[in-house]
């Protein structure tokens, strides 16, 4: 037996939880995931050798998403499921051990503390990523157990330039397998003549690149979609309520036709 002492725990007793549950019990089929909520990093991590404003930036989150998705899910009564941590951290919407799961260069920034070792990136999947995939999966799970009618939302968010390259979309609507969904979104999304409506741009879904669709949408068999806002449209209170209010209204619509008698609000 190695007299070794165990390796300290990533994540400090009075440091936020690698997760947050809101309205675990609510009554609409959706089930809300936000993949970058936070920008918070452990402090036994350093701010991962960033000593400017990189974190408060769109690589160290998506800017908007979070309070967007607790907007929804208070309009829907929908559960959600928050990730307490960076994506610089780890990325919840990434594979753990693909190349971008723990990125040493982010939109062209270094990220010194991202170069380490096997055992160091199992550490922070271990404190990060796997409890806030345990808890959407619990979810998803008591709500197959009491049989109750369920879809999945992503919510993220994009920067408006990536890399010297701007993006037009106003929104976009990313799937891979299953377009039950977001067939219906970019339908109603494109009724509105203000919007640029990307369709699995700026990015889309595979199973190599993501995880939240493809591990708890289409592994279950159930519709789901990721749904990205472009992050200049989420600055102002007025506005993340707009969108909120706007896809709400669009979900109840979908839902209504793709999962009668689901109940939502």
């Amino acid at each position: 037996m190695s007299s070794l002492p165990p390796a300290p725990s990533l994540l400090a007793p009075d440091e936020p939880p690698a997760f947050e549950v809101v309205n675990p019990d609510g009554r609409s089929s959706a089930v809300l995931l936000c993949d970058h909520a936070s920008n918070v990093v452990p402090r036994r991590l350093a701010r991962l050798g960033l000593y400017g404003d990189e974190l408060s930036q769109h690589i160290g989150w998506d800017i908007g998403a979070a309070r967007l998705s607790r907007r929804l899910s208070t309009l829907l009564d929908a559960p959600l499921v928050l990730s307490g941590y960076s994506r610089l951290v780890i990325d919840c919407n990434r594979p753990p051990g693909s190349p971008t799961s723990i990125p040493q260069i982010s939109g062209g920034v270094p990220i010194p503390g991202n170069a380490i070792d096997a055992a160091e990136a199992e550490a922070r999947a271990d404190a990060c990523f796997w409890p806030y995939h345990r808890a959407a999966a619990a979810l998803l799970d008591a709500r197959r157990e009491r049989g109750k009618s369920t879809a999945v939302l992503c919510v993220h968010s994009f920067t408006p330039s990536l890399l010297g390259e701007d993006r037009p979309w106003h929104v976009a609507v990313l799937y891979g397998r299953d377009r039950r969904l977001a067939g219906p979104f970019l339908e109603a999304l494109r009724r509105e003549p203000v919007l640029c409506v990307g369709d699995n741009q700026p990015y889309y879904v595979t199973d190599g690149g993501d995880y939240s669709i493809p591990v708890h949408g289409e592994a279950r068999g159930l519709p789901c979609v990721l749904l990205e806002i472009r992050q200049d449209g989420l600055i102002r209170d007025e506005d993340v309520e707009a969108w909120a209010q706007r896809l709400a209204r669009i979900y109840r619509e979908i839902e209504a036709a793709l999962l009668p008698g689901a109940g939502g609000a």
